[in-house]
Parts: C-alpha cells; sequence; structure tokens
C-alpha cells in the first residue's frame, strides 16, 4: 500500500458540496408533514403531532453514499500494471584519436591505453541504440559500423595504434564528418558523438564550429591528458622529436575541447580514475531532459484503478431506499447537486467555403438556437442530433437528420450534393434563401439561373453585400465566356479557309505527279527487256560463286577433323595403357593434401586472431582509393 494514491485527486474536490448539501437537506426535513409548510410557525407547533416533528431524517447513510461516489470517481489505486519496454532508437558513435601524441606518458602508461580503457567503460554504460567506431590521424576510417552488438567494438579497441593509421597527423573534421554520414544513412538525424582527444589546433577550431552549426548531432568531448604534457614515448622506447631535434610535449588544451563541446550543444569531461567523467558525457541535456519528461506524462503509468469496486459497496447501500418513499430521500440531494439552468445547442455561422476565381460561396445558415431543460436534452431533437452531426462534418448524416431547411440545404451544400442543397434552400423565398440557391447553381455552373437568384435575393434585402458580389463576378465571368466563345468561333472558320485551300492545293500536287508518274512508265517499259537479261546475267555469276564457296568450306572442316583425329593417335601412342597408381603413391597424394589443407587452416586461423592485420589493410586499400580521387585533406597539418 505504499504506492497509494488516487489517480483523479481533483475528483475529491466535490466532498465539499456534498457536506452543503447534507446540510441543506437537513434544513429542509423531508421527513416532517407538509402542514409545518403551509401552517404558521406558532400554530403548527400545537396542531401538529409534536412526535412527528421532532423526528429527523437520518444523513449518515447518505452521506456515506456520496462519500463512495465520490472516492470511487477519484480512481483509487495502488497497483501498477506491467508495461511493455522498448528499446531506445538512438544512434552513436565513438571517435577516437590515433594520432602519436596519445603516446603521450603524462597519465600512466600512456593516453592511448587509458582512452581504450574509458572507452570500453562508455560502451557498458551506452547500453541502448546503435553504436559506431571511427579512428582517425591525418584521415578517417570506419572501424566498425553503427551496430547494436558493443562486444564487437571492445574486441576491435586493442587493436587500434598510431602505428594502424596510413597517414600521419590529425583531421578531426574528417572524422566528425564521416560520423554524421554514418549516422544519416543509419536514418538517425540527430544523433551522439563521443569524441576522445587529447586536443585540437587553432585551425581546426572554425572548421569544427562550421560543422556544428550544420549539423543537429550533440557532441560530448573527453580530454586525455594534462595541461602540463609529457614526452611522446614511441614503441621502441625513443622520445618523439620534432625537425630541429627539439622533443616534442603534446599538452592537453582544455579551454579548446569545451568550446567545441559547447557549441555541440555536448558536455566536456576531463579523464578522471573514476566513472565521473563517463556519467557527465552521457548526462542528458536539459531540453532533451524535459522532451522526455513530456513523453512520459503524456505516455503515464498504468495503474488499476479499485474505483469501480466500491461501486457494489454503493448499491448495497442503496437497497433499503427502495421501500415506499424512502428512495425520495435522495431525491433533493440529486435536485441540489444539478445544475438547472437552460441549456442551449451551438449557435453556428458557417465559415466560406474556398472556392476558385474569388466567387463568395458563403452559404446564410439561419440564426437558430435550441433549447431545453435538463430532462429533455436527454433527448435529443432531430435538429439537435443534426447539428452534433454537422458540427463532427458528417454532413451526409446532418443532412438527413435535420428537419430545417435551411440546415439542411447549407449539410447538403457541404457535402457537395448541390443539386440536393438547392431543393432544401428552394422551400423559402427568403433573401438568404435565394442567396444560397444562386451559391447552389453557380456550383451546378447554371450561370444565368445563379444570376437571376441574386437579383431576386437583392429585391428583397438591397443591403446584401455578398449577393452583389457574386452577382458582379457571375456576369463578368459570363461577359468572359461569350468573348471566349466567338474568338473559338473565329479561330474555326479560319482554320476551315486554311484547310480548303490545303486541299485544293493538294488536289493540283496529285494531279501533277499522276501526270509524271504516267510518262515514266512509259519510259520504263521500253528499257525492260534490256534490264531484265542483265539481271539473269547477273543471277548465274553469283550462284556459282555460293557453290565454290561452300565446297572451300566443306574441305577446310575435313581438314580440321583429320588433324583432330591425327593427334589424338599421337598423344595415344605416347602414353600407352596408363598403369594403375601403387599404394604408396595414393598415401603420398592422400598425405600431400592433407598438408595443404593444414597450411591453409593455418592461414585462416591467423587471420581470424589477428585483427590488428585486417583493420591495417582495409584502411590501406581505402586510403589508397581516397589518394587516387582526391589530395589529403590533412596537408600542412601537424604529423604527430
Amino acid at each position: 500500500m505504499a504506492d497509494f494514491h488516487f489517480i483523479r485527486p481533483w475528483l475529491l474536490l466535490p466532498i465539499i458540496a456534498l457536506f452543503f448539501a447534507l446540510k441543506l437537506l437537513k434544513k429542509y426535513r423531508l421527513s416532517q408533514s407538509g402542514w409545518q409548510q403551509l401552517l404558521p410557525k406558532h400554530l403548527a407547533s400545537v396542531l401538529v403531532d409534536k412526535q412527528d416533528s421532532q423526528q429527523k431524517l437520518s444523513l449518515t447513510f447518505p452521506f456515506i453514499i456520496g462519500l463512495l461516489a465520490i472516492v470511487a470517481l477519484a480512481g483509487p489505486t495502488w497497483k501498477k500494471l506491467p508495461q511493455p519496454v522498448y528499446q531506445i532508437a538512438r544512434g552513436s558513435v565513438l571517435i577516437m584519436d590515433m594520432s602519436y601524441s596519445m603516446y603521450a606518458t603524462d597519465i600512466a602508461p600512456n593516453r592511448l591505453t587509458r582512452s581504450r580503457y574509458k572507452a570500453i567503460d562508455l560502451l557498458e554504460q551506452l547500453n541502448e541504440g546503435e553504436i559506431g567506431l571511427i579512428a582517425y590521424a591525418g584521415d578517417a576510417f570506419t572501424i566498425s559500423p553503427l551496430t547494436d552488438d558493443i562486444n564487437n567494438i571492445k574486441l576491435l579497441l586493442p587493436s587500434l595504434s598510431p602505428e594502424l593509421m596510413p597517414e600521419l597527423g590529425s583531421n578531426p573534421l574528417a572524422a566528425l564528418t564521416l560520423a554524421h554520414d554514418m549516422l544519416v544513412n543509419a536514418g538517425h538525424s540527430k544523433g551522439d558523438i563521443y569524441w576522445f582527444t587529447d586536443g585540437i589546433d587553432n585551425y581546426d577550431i572554425q572548421d569544427i564550429t562550421d560543422w556544428s552549426r550544420s549539423n543537429n548531432h550533440r557532441l560530448n568531448i573527453l580530454g586525455i591528458g594534462t595541461s602540463t604534457g609529457a614526452p611522446i614515448k614511441l614503441n621502441n622506447g625513443e622520445l618523439m622529436k620534432d625537425n630541429s631535434g627539439s622533443i616534442i610535449v603534446p599538452k592537453l588544451s582544455i579551454s579548446a575541447l569545451k568550446g567545441a563541446a559547447k557549441r555541440g550543444s555536448g558536455y566536456y569531461a576531463t579523464l578522471a580514475n573514476n566513472n565521473s567523467d563517463i556519467e557527465a558525457l552521457l548526462r542528458q541535456p536539459s531540453d532533451v531532459e524535459d522532451q522526455q519528461q513530456k513523453e512520459s506524462s503524456n505516455t503515464g503509468d498504468q495503474w488499476q484503478e479499485a474505483g469501480p469496486y466500491l461501486l457494489f459497496f454503493v448499491l448495497a447501500l442503496l437497497l433499503p431506499y427502495f421501500r415506499r418513499g424512502r428512495l425520495l430521500a435522495i431525491v433533493p440531494l440529486i435536485l441540489l447537486m444539478t445544475p438547472v439552468d437552460k441549456s442551449y445547442a451551438q449557435s453556428t455561422t458557417l465559415p466560406s467555403t474556398v472556392k476558385p476565381n474569388a466567387l463568395l460561396t458563403k452559404e446564410s445558415v439561419p440564426d437558430k438556437q435550441v433549447t431545453d431543460s435538463f430532462w429533455k436534452n436527454l433527448w435529443q431533437t432531430k435538429d439537435q442530433q443534426g447539428q452534433q452531426q454537422f458540427n463532427s462534418e458528417a454532413f451526409e448524416q446532418a443532412a438527413t437528420s435535420f428537419e430545417n431547411s435551411s440546415w439542411q440545404g447549407s449539410s447538403y451544400y457541404r457535402s457537395g450534393n448541390y443539386e440536393q442543397a438547392l431543393k432544401a434552400f428552394q422551400r423559402q423565398d427568403t433573401a438568404e434563401a435565394l442567396y444560397n440557391q444562386g451559391n447552389s447553381l453557380a456550383q451546378l455552373k447554371r450561370i444565368d439561373e445563379a444570376i437571376k437568384a441574386y437579383e431576386q435575393a437583392l429585391l428583397k434585402d438591397p443591403q446584401h453585400q455578398d449577393a452583389k458580389a457574386n452577382k458582379a463576378y457571375l456576369e463578368e465571368l459570363k461577359k468572359q465566356q461569350e468573348q471566349q466563345q466567338e474568338n473559338q468561333e473565329q479561330n474555326n472558320e479560319e482554320n476551315n479557309d486554311k484547310n480548303q485551300e490545303q486541299q485544293d492545293q493538294q488536289e493540283q500536287n496529285e494531279q501533277e505527279n499522276q501526270g509524271k508518274d504516267q510518262e515514266q512508265k512509259d519510259s520504263e517499259d521500253q528499257a525492260q527487256p534490256s534490264e531484265s537479261e542483265q539481271q539473269d546475267d547477273q543471277k548465274e555469276a553469283t550462284d556459282k560463286e555460293q557453290t565454290e564457296q561452300e565446297k572451300s568450306q566443306q574441305e577446310q572442316k575435313d581438314k580440321a577433323e583429320q588433324e583432330k583425329q591425327a593427334k589424338e593417335e599421337e598423344g595415344k601412342e605416347d602414353d600407352p595403357s596408363q598403369p594403375e597408381q601403387t599404394p604408396a603413391q595414393l598415401r603420398a597424394a592422400e598425405q600431400l593434401a592433407e598438408e595443404t589443407e593444414q597450411k591453409h587452416q593455418q592461414l585462416l586461423n591467423k587471420v581470424t586472431d589477428d585483427p590488428y592485420m585486417l583493420l591495417r589493410n582495409k584502411m590501406q586499400l581505402e586510403y589508397q582509393k581516397r589518394r587516387n580521387s582526391r589530395s589529403s585533406r590533412a596537408k600542412g597539418k601537424k604529423q604527430w
């Protein structure tokens, strides 16, 4: 019962009204004789039986019934219903700085080792949504795409080192751009980017600022190192030096990293020995927390409500009041707690319907108010039902419910049934009805009739501005249509004349062409015998050539088959009856096959057990492709 509360606690306020209602009920003393309401007090005390006058109405049961009903409405509960668990669709990218400055020893054993451990701590606490991994130095590379398997990323983290990167330097912009592409391609317009680095150069600040302004991702930065710095100790034990021979001491630029995180709407933390730095990075901004609280309030916890069970006690307490005359004891209580004001059905003036060409098609609706008392509102009239349907935009149903012709016509008009709307508006002869008839006729493209309807409306109400505007518009539209029709008729006549001229010209040309064709036929008939003789000679020549070609092709095929048979016979002579292999030779062949299979398996085992080589080969191939397509983006930047 520790979670006992009311789902709707504001509904407990009617308890105050219950006390006042019982006080008034006691004042009326409904159990006393009705003569005391007619006789003066000094006569009633003598004429009326004192025993009856002293009889008082017991208000205990009405109080208990009212209290239980109010508590049931407030929704008492103490048991939460089980809720389904949903996984957050969250996208995160971890960016690891793999420049040689990560070998600095200002934090033991070095910055790189500590950043790996912190990355594992982050993955263990960031256990929602998809996570990707990017490493960068002079260029950025995808180590792992977005995945919900953090164990895969943990397996790849120990293989990351500066020697793995194909290009020296530090290019954080390339890593941030790659992280943005990874999130967007996976469908995350807003994501979280966790950047582990030991500093940025001054010429990178502006690029990172521009990137933050153009993207909605949250940039959280973990600073690796100290502001005092330390030399860079390479794997061979030597300290890294610059071109002048001086020892390089990289320092953590805290202020620059804090500014970058702030502009990226994220948080900055310096590497700590506990989990305070990771908790700071995972802290949600205020706007995200407000949004989550809002979503939680909209969703709400589901509680099992015990209020309905109290109604059984209420019904049990009501049973004695069903005896004759006892039920009337609670009727005044109900009357005192219910309003008796008259209720009015909503009077709605319909908004104008937007139609093309600026026609004012606002149908005028009657200013009608339907009144009724509280009890009569339990059974609504047809117009009340129609008005509710009209307000809920169920216009077709409202049209069948309304008995008022104006409301019915408005419903048909809103539903697009202009024929029925016209019939409904024609039942009345007012200025508004005539105006609505004109609107319906205009929608039916019966412009002349619509203009007449507007004119009749103006005769009844000369100040009807909408009717004037619609009439003027339709008259102008009618003139335009007549003008277009005249222009079309003129164009049709001109086209007909042109077509007739073209036909005449074509007939003349055909007659001339027929005369020329006849002359050509005559000349061809004269030259036909000589041409037929030439054609016969040409046929004989082509037939001879084809037969000769076929003979030559057949001879070549025969020669090729003979040569093939001869080579096969020579091979048989060189390798006479191959002897069967001995058991020793078979065992040697099997042993050789097993050795080759073992070598292949060893190579495969090396590949799977060495993710460092896989990552290195993958980066080298990708880097070569990038160099072929573009120049290095880290050109001119630091090489450590």
